[in-house]
């Protein structure tokens, strides 16, 4: 163990490292990786000898403070309602699943699984998605319909950009029908879900791009990737979101030991974009005929759009051949909805992070999803197939752009919903303040007072004001002999008497009318 003016030297060179460093404006990622460390050095001096705590949540992860839960809980409410309306029923897993359940579903992605330390029962991982826990319970109760929704965490040892959005431990809020059903009609409700959900939230402009597995695969097969490729060149494909065309390309050959060729023929098809007329195009197109599943996939695609007509959601849609989606367990259609132009201004110091103007939180996927037909099949006996088409809403990405929009704008955010405060004007009422409080309480009205006997009128009332507290219902010796309660309204202070026996009523008129 080092000595004490050791230890304090290493905390004299590591305070101006972190000193340095925010002065220089580093990305937040080094700030608190350098914090993290100083506060160990820290802890390792103690205090009188006791082990003082590293007071941080573990990387990746974060607190929610009361503002941001008010937030938190407008966005799911709203979401939950979309689901509804919607006609899904809800449905709940556990937080770890067995290892072999999660194993070989998600491609280059599975190395960002949680594994759990083998206590010498069963191997077990968190989640990394509600997808394959959905398939697993599907299989399992060996049920063939059902249109649900799921908003739980999941858990991705990813290197996590917290500025936007990404964490290691995060809520996924998920929309799935699962049923033999016609070509492309739940497919199409999935887009119209995305349209309603990201309108009613006000997040700024936003575009769902549309493609299908197998249109991707038809086109690497007619330009010559090799089968075993497939999957490894549409997880670079996927990257075009983030990557240019040449880094992308460089990708292909140089590490992925793709032709030159067949890497410049795929460079015209991903930069094709439009709606029905380009599916018809390419329908025509002499080397995509070539490939059945790929004229399948067009089919469908002109059928989706018409369907999508219907749901007058086309303005926000469009055929986008660079769309890939990593994840391997997607068969058919696949679609992202990204915003297009932030809903609020990109935070102050996100230039000095080294992230791009792409990378402010207000810009990038916020929902993704697509059809999966095959996945249940892989847990059920028998190999029964369900076919399954959903959607997942990025919810933390949503919640870091309504955050920002909170901070941005004036307007305050409630965090109790308390409707009415009762107070009194003078000494020795707590006993009436009590009894009021219990009426309030037992007619169903929020309702609180202040845990002191004797308050001051004018603490009660400052707490109502900061608090965005509506009503305060008060009570003094005169009120209590004249059989009434003054209320008072916190916005405009005005002030009425209110017989007790009308008191509910009008506390419930007045709140229903805000």
């Amino acid at each position: 163990m080092e000595d004490r003016a050791q230890i304090q030297e290493h905390i004299k060179t590591q305070g101006e490292m972190v000193r340095r460093l925010k002065a220089e404006k580093a990305s937040k990622e080094q700030i608190d990786e350098e914090v993290a460390k100083l506060l160990q050095l820290k802890a390792q001096l103690g205090e009188d000898g006791k082990h003082q705590f590293v007071l941080k949540t573990p990387k990746g992860t974060r607190d929610y403070n009361p503002k941001q839960m008010a937030i938190r809980e407008k966005v799911f409410n709203t979401i939950i309602s979309c689901f509804k309306r919607h006609g899904a029923e809800t449905i709940d897993t556990p937080v770890f699943e067995l290892k072999e359940t999660l194993t070989g579903k998600y491609g280059e992605d599975s190395k960002l699984i949680y594994d759990l330390k083998d206590q010498g029962g069963e191997l077990l991982s968190l989640r990394y998605d509600l997808t394959v826990p959905f398939a697993r319970y599907l299989a399992m109760n060996k049920i063939t319909n059902i249109k649900r929704y799921h908003i739980a965490k999941v858990y991705r040892r990813d290197n996590p950009a917290m500025t936007r959005g990404r964490y290691r431990e995060f809520y996924q809020c998920d929309f799935d029908i699962a049923g033999q059903y016609d070509a492309m009609i739940p497919d199409a409700e999935c887009l119209k879900i995305v349209h309603e959900i990201l309108s009613e939230l006000q997040l700024g402009e936003f575009c769902i791009k549309v493609n299908d597995r197998r249109i991707l695969d038809g086109m690497f097969a007619v330009c010559g990737v090799p089968d075993e490729k497939f999957r490894t060149i549409c997880s670079t494909v996927d990257k075009l979101d983030k990557m240019s065309w040449e880094d992308v390309r460089k990708e292909m050959v140089n590490e992925k030991g793709l032709s030159e060729e067949a890497a410049d023929q795929i460079g015209e098809y991903v930069s094709m974009q439009g709606g029905m007329d380009l599916a018809e195009r390419l329908l025509q197109d002499q080397k995509m005929c070539q490939s059945k599943q790929a004229c399948a996939g067009l089919s469908d695609i002109k059928l989706l759009f018409s369907y999508l007509q219907l749901f007058q959601v086309t303005d926000k849609v469009v055929f986008d051949l660079s769309l890939a989606r990593g994840l391997d367990y997607y068969t058919g259609i696949i679609y992202e909805a990204v915003l297009t132009q932030a809903g609020v201004p990109p935070p102050p110091n996100d230039s000095q992070n080294g992230a791009s103007s792409e990378e402010s939180v207000g810009v990038g996927s916020v929902a993704g999803g697509g059809r999966y037909d095959g996945l249940v099949g892989m847990f059920d006996p028998k190999g029964r197939k369900v076919p399954c088409v959903g959607v997942s809403i990025g919810i933390e990405r949503i919640f870091s752009i309504m955050e920002q929009k909170a901070e941005a704008s004036a307007e305050k955010v409630r965090t109790t919903e308390v409707q009415v405060m009762v107070a009194s004007a003078q000494k020795n009422l707590l006993e009436e303040r009590l009894r009021l409080l219990t009426e309030l309480w037992n007619a169903g009205i929020k309702a609180e007072v202040m845990y002191k006997k004797n308050p001051k009128l004018l603490s009660q009332l400052q707490h109502c004001e900061e608090a965005g507290v509506p009503l305060v219902a008060i009570l003094g010796e005169q009120e209590l002999k004249d059989g009434v309660v003054k209320l008072r309204v916190v916005s405009t202070r005005e002030e009425v008497d209110i017989s007790r026996a009308d008191l509910i009523a009008e506390i419930k008129r007045r709140t229903s009318e805000a």
